[in-house]
């Protein structure tokens, strides 16, 4: 394709991918202060004395902490069938205007009520943004055609990065200024009310449904993923048969279970480890806190200019990128973390170093696996998503469990050695399992006529029993006349 016929340089559907940016961001600002907020909230003289405090149980924190995962993993399936009903700018407009809401109702709530409310106002959030990721995967397979969709994709979801990083820092920020803990709540409902009036006035669900987007652009997005006029308007029905037969799907939810295990023990357990061994107390420190999301944000940047320039090379085929980085984003990752468990109280440095490293190579995932389910099935994109992750987060409220089982005694390095080394196989285990079986080629039951042949052949059947139905009517018709004229 000449450089003529690529649309702008710069375009709607980068407008689009930096509105997939931005939700990220507001909603993950809203999801992660809680951390902050519930410090705050029973220790005011930490931020702004000026404000209630309360006394809060540790059970009564680690409710409200988990209350918001309980709902999210529980509208992921219902999203995929949602957001081929609704379209992505309705269905990605209610969860974040429903967060509006809850946001700034929270301060007044937890006053009147207590901590019973702060655990479902979280629950509901986490239902409504249970919605968000299979909106964004659908959206970016309308909007990225296949030579920019590594940039379009890492711009959207370096979001998740750059959200965490904000949440960690304006949180504490605020909560010590004159708006004190509350202010957390009310800028969360400011920053997703603002991105919902952006959203109204310029998002779109496809490239010609848009009033911005010009007809070179249009066009250009449209025929690089070989789609008519109107297809759009069609219901393209859900192979669901052929897909979970399917040797390469099947790899990536495998995949997904992996990512969802060990990076939640990588992300969660770690710091816990580092606390009870190392003698480190991580979380109170908020540079050691952000560099691992500052290392992921960075890095997905890095990732992405080495794909751009391996694929304009020409230096390997798309499924063998993908596989390399993700590669890098699992087994990279997965060597950090034995290693850190075989560190002592004198090697800390070392420990934040390889905590970082860890969390740095893991970025890689988003151009290694995410966009794969892109690559495979552009059609059923978001509703592949919403099976993938909504099994994937299964498995991060259950790894803690086996954590609770095999570490007894919190500074013992032994057991924590066993939850590293378990975590390590399973990073492994899973890339492995991608290595061999995924693929980024479009998949045949992604067609939009896929389930089109079985009628085609039913009435073709029909056909030939009609004529043969015919044939028979004839020859007994044809005998009949042969009889009478020999009488």
């Amino acid at each position: 394709m000449c450089a003529e016929e690529k649309g702008p340089l710069i375009g709607i559907r980068h407008l689009q991918s930096l509105l997939l940016f931005l939700v990220i961001v507001v909603n993950y600002i809203a999801r992660l202060n809680v951390s902050v907020s519930v410090v705050a909230m029973t220790d005011a003289a930490t931020t702004n004395p000026d404000f209630p405090e309360f006394d809060w149980s540790e059970a009564e924190r680690s409710y409200i902490l988990s209350s918001f995962y309980w709902g999210y993993i529980l509208t992921h399936f219902p999203a995929g069938f949602l957001v081929r009903r609704l379209g992505v700018k309705i269905t990605l407009f209610i969860p974040t205007l429903a967060t509006t809401i809850l946001s700034s109702i929270t301060p007044y709530s937890i006053e009147a009520i207590g901590w019973q409310a702060y655990c479902v106002i979280r629950f509901v959030m986490g239902l409504f943004q249970g919605l968000i990721f299979p909106c964004i995967h659908e959206h970016l397979a309308k909007w990225s055609p296949p030579s920019e969709r590594n940039r379009l994709g890492v711009i959207a979801y370096s979001g998740m990065d750059c959200g965490s990083l904000l949440a960690m820092f304006s949180s504490g920020f605020i909560a010590s200024s004159s708006m004190g803990w509350p202010g957390i709540s009310y800028v969360s409902a400011g920053v997703c009310g603002v991105w919902c009036l952006l959203w109204l006035i310029l998002g779109a669900n496809n490239a010609p449904s848009s009033r911005l987007v010009g007809q070179k652009e249009r066009n250009y997005i449209e025929r690089s993923m070989k789609r008519e006029d109107g297809f759009h308007a069609q219901k393209i029905p859900v192979p669901w048969r052929a897909i979970w037969t399917s040797v390469p799907f099947i790899a990536i939810v495998i995949l997904c279970i992996a990512q969802g295990w060990a990076y939640s023990t990588m992300q969660l357990q770690t710091p816990s480890y580092m606390h009870g061994v190392l003698g480190m107390d991580i979380t109170s420190n908020a540079l050691y806190s952000a560099l691992p999301f500052l290392a992921m944000w960075c890095m997905s940047y890095v990732f992405l200019v080495f794909a751009d320039v391996a694929m304009s090379r020409q230096w390997m085929s798309l499924t063998t990128l993908r596989k390399s980085i993700n590669t890098v984003a699992f087994w990279g990752p997965a060597a950090a973390l034995i290693g850190i468990g075989f560190l002592d109280k004198s090697q800390t440095n070392l420990a934040i170093a390889l905590m970082t490293i860890s969390t740095g190579l893991y970025a890689g995932n988003g151009i290694g696996s995410m966009m794969t389910i892109i690559d495979m099935s552009p059609n059923h994109s978001g509703m592949l998503m919403a099976v993938t992750n909504g099994i994937g987060n299964l498995f991060p409220l259950l790894a803690p469990l086996l954590v609770g089982v095999i570490v007894t005694d919190s500074s013992s390095r032994s057991q924590w050695q066993i939850v590293f080394g378990i975590t390590a196989v399973v990073f492994f285990f899973g890339n492995l399992v991608y290595i061999i079986w995924g693929s980024s080629e479009r998949q045949p039951w992604d067609a939009e006529n896929f389930l089109r042949p079985h009628d085609s052949e039913n009435i073709m059947r029909q056909n030939d029993f009609k004529a043969n139905e015919e044939d028979k009517q004839y020859g007994t018709m044809t005998n009949v006349r042969r009889e009478r004229t020999q009488e």
